[in-house]
């Protein structure tokens, strides 16, 4: 016998009447079987994945190495650690449980915790917005690269081709002891001039067109730029290629060199702001937070997430400083000088690695089948972002036929030519416009902040406390909570400010200067996600009438700071019914249990009956 699921009775009410402004933002209906239902993950497992696709991806192998690099070698280490601990993993930790806890996207989850603050929603979703738009041209790179790979000799592992200059020497073969008759002052090496000349061509351009040139479109990596929604892949395959590439790069003569430069920090570099800015990244974990049932302990995966994304990217760091230190010593100069400090600074070393292995076809080939595992895995959890936050606010719009399928659909083409500027002769400079100022730790840094001081001064950090511990059992340690009240704002908010005072115009290879239009671009691009925090705080307070001190107490403000258990209620007969029928029998009893139990404590005595109901619900 089975018992059938009826929605609770709460003061007399359905739960659907608790808020009358929710319509868009609840669940839909049950009667209005032309809507769909929103989407949960099947089980633990498929949200760990997810989120793990999200924040382990390219990043690790190619942002973090080449950031490293930029900033001084190990002198990154330190902010990055301070901002693992104090920022990192309260701010995941903070997105993935309001997702969780209100059930919602990224817009509308802060629209249900404070209205006034629902800017930092659109903020964030401008920054992956621009996301999508650059960051699928390092997938058109790992393509184009790959395309090249079904050879009998990679071409980036000797001279001669097309594409190659007469400063092109192969180091591997050169004769020391006529290396007096070789001028080596502007000797480049193949896997270099590959990337410079054939793939990117900025070069030809440098002296001449530079970022002017943007109506010629490389034809070949045309074909390699398509819609990011192809496949879902798992993480194994690349940890099993970066341990391969390690091996093999420790191994070579000079690579203790390279580790020590990984390692040894230069202490001067932590004057620049530029380095603390850069330590921060992006957790797009509202959308994946908010599709997880509500008595997961997202706490505990959080802290396995943030951990396995910083490990991941500090053993990929030893993989490529120790090619780069074998590169140095092959061409004998510093390590600084032995590959640009450009984007393209993975896709010089890897390759270099790659050319140095028995079967170097094929194992050039896995590894950017790798790069576009990893890339995919991203950049679908990063769409699935946009479109689960753009649902969330029109459900009765999108919730229909195949229209959400559409929206993906437009949503894809529309970045996909946009980004076609980046693969013009002078889409590089392009590039670098997007990577340092559309989503650059600056725009992080200023939504980090507003986030923080939502939830810890507005919302109530208590309060939130409260609420994960409903969802958990338990309340975590107390350093999250101080971060979110004191560390995190202030330290993101100090690094800001330091930015601003210090700030140095982007110089491409720290040579190129771009015009005044240039950083125009740059800059509308970056104060178009941070003016949408300001701008609707403004706009909020201009619609609702009465003083500040009467805004601040009607519901516009935060309808759920004063009784937020309000919104336990109503997300825990969501939790019961999405849970799938297979995990029914380990679902843990002592969760429902503690969850109602909190409630009852907390509510007045008009609340019972929910108690009793969820009380039921845990017996059958």
């Amino acid at each position: 016998m089975t018992a059938e699921k009826t929605i609770p009775i709460i003061n007399g009410k359905p739960e659907d009447a608790l808020d009358p402004e929710a319509s868009s933002t609840n669940l839909v209906h049950s009667n209005d079987k032309k809507v769909h239902e929103r989407g949960h993950w099947n089980n633990k497992v498929e949200f760990v994945l997810s989120v793990a696709g999200e924040i382990i991806g390219l990043g690790n192998v190619w942002r973090f190495p080449y950031l490293c690099y930029k900033n001084g070698g190990g002198a990154f280490l330190i902010p990055y650690v301070v901002f693992f601990i104090c920022c990192g993993i309260p701010v995941f930790f903070l997105e993935t449980a309001l997702g969780q806890f209100t059930s919602e996207g990224g817009i509308t989850c802060w629209r249900k915790v404070c209205p006034l603050f629902e800017g930092i929603g659109y903020a964030t979703q401008v920054i992956e917005a621009h996301l999508n738009v650059y960051y699928i041209i390092i997938l058109a790179w790992a393509i184009f690269y790959l395309f090249n790979c079904f050879t009998t000799e990679l071409p980036w592992a000797s001279c001669g081709h097309e594409w190659n200059t007469e400063n092109c020497v192969e180091f591997q073969k050169l004769n020391m002891s006529n290396c007096s008759q070789v001028s080596l002052q502007n000797a480049t090496s193949p896997v270099m001039e590959f990337w410079d000349w054939f793939c990117c061509s900025w070069k030809k351009i440098h002296r001449i067109y530079r970022i002017h040139r943007t109506h010629k479109t490389h034809k070949v990596l045309f074909c390699c730029l398509f819609p990011p929604q192809v496949v879902y892949v798992t993480a194994t395959f690349p940890y099993i290629m970066l341990m391969i590439l390690l091996i093999r790069g420790v191994t070579l003569p000079g690579a203790s060199e390279g580790i020590k430069f990984y390692l040894y920090p230069d202490i001067s570099r932590l004057s620049d702001p530029q380095v603390g800015r850069q330590c921060v990244c992006l957790g797009l974990s509202e959308s994946q937070g908010s599709q997880e049932m509500f008595f997961i302990y997202i706490f505990r995966d959080c802290i396995m997430l943030c951990c396995l994304n910083s490990g991941t990217s500090f053993v990929a760091g030893f993989a490529i400083f120790s090619v780069l230190g074998f590169m140095a010593y092959e061409q004998g100069v510093p390590i600084a000088e032995v590959a640009e400090s450009g984007p393209g600074l993975a896709f010089i070393a890897y390759p270099k690695a790659v050319t140095m292995m028995p079967l170097s076809p094929l194992w050039a080939a896995l590894f950017f089948m790798m790069l576009i595992f990893l890339g995919l895995d991203s950049q679908f959890v990063c769409v699935e972002s946009i479109v689960t936050a753009v649902v969330d606010m029109y459900p009765k719009v999108f919730r229909r036929g195949y229209r959400r399928e559409l929206l993906i659909l437009g949503l894809s083409v529309v970045s996909y030519f946009l980004g076609l500027i980046m693969l013009t002769e002078g889409g590089m400079y392009v590039f670098q416009l997007f990577d340092s100022y559309a989503a650059s730790g600056m725009c992080l840094l200023f939504v980090a902040i507003f986030e923080c001081v939502c939830i810890g001064w507005v919302y109530g950090d208590n309060r939130f406390y409260e609420n994960i511990e409903d969802m958990i059992g338990y309340k975590p340690v107390s350093l999250i909570k101080w971060c979110w009240m004191v560390l995190t704002p202030g330290i993101c908010a100090g690094i800001f400010i330091f930015f601003l005072v210090k700030y140095k115009p982007l110089k491409y290879n720290n040579v190129y200067i771009y015009p005044d239009w240039g950083y125009g671009i740059g800059w509308m691009m970056a104060l178009s996600s941070m003016v949408c925090i300001p701008l609707w705080i403004c706009i909020k307070l201009w619609k609702t009438e009465g003083t500040f001190m009467e805004v601040r107490e009607s519901s516009s403000f935060c309808p759920y700071c004063k009784d937020s258990v309000q919104l336990v209620k109503c997300n825990l007969e969501t939790a019961y019914h999405s849970i799938p029928p297979g995990l029914y029998q380990p679902f843990p009893f002592s969760m429902v249990f503690i969850c109602a139990a909190r409630i009852f404590s907390r509510s007045r005595v008009a609340h019972i009956p929910i108690f009793w109901a969820v009380f039921l619900i845990s017996l059958l």
